[in-house]
């Protein structure tokens, strides 16, 4: 049983999963950073700034809609470098050099089959 345990986490995959977990959160935190810093002041200002920019109170209820603006802002950049630099640069290696998918046989490897095909129908 611990055997079983041991091979699944000594698996390249799990760890390669936790790594971008961890990679993950730390630029989340970083895109959040960059985004409450700069990108949410400038709204405000675009805004009327001052503490209530981007805000409107009805019934005594807030809406934050510049808050908003930033939730999507902070994902369509994490979203572009998690393609960017991981997905992109990733499809692009496994193109050049990944394995083929099982099943997938060139035409020369089909031409190949038919023939020793052909030889084992003759009796050669």
């Amino acid at each position: 049983m611990l055997k079983g345990f041991r091979d699944f986490i000594m698996r390249g995959n799990v760890i390669d999963l936790a790594v971008a977990v961890v990679v993950g959160a730390a630029f989340t935190a970083l895109v959040n950073s960059f985004t409450n810093a700069l990108i949410k002041p400038i709204i405000n200002l675009a805004l009327g700034g001052g503490v209530d920019a981007g805000t409107i109170t009805i019934n005594g209820q807030t809406l934050d809609f510049s808050a908003v603006v930033n939730a999507v802002i902070t994902f369509l950049i994490t979203a572009a470098v998690v393609y960017f630099v991981f997905v992109l640069p990733m499809n692009k290696f496994k193109e050049k050099y990944g394995k083929k998918d099982e099943g997938e046989e060139t035409a020369e490897e089909i031409a190949i089959l038919k023939e020793i095909r052909d030889a084992l129908v003759s009796g050669k």
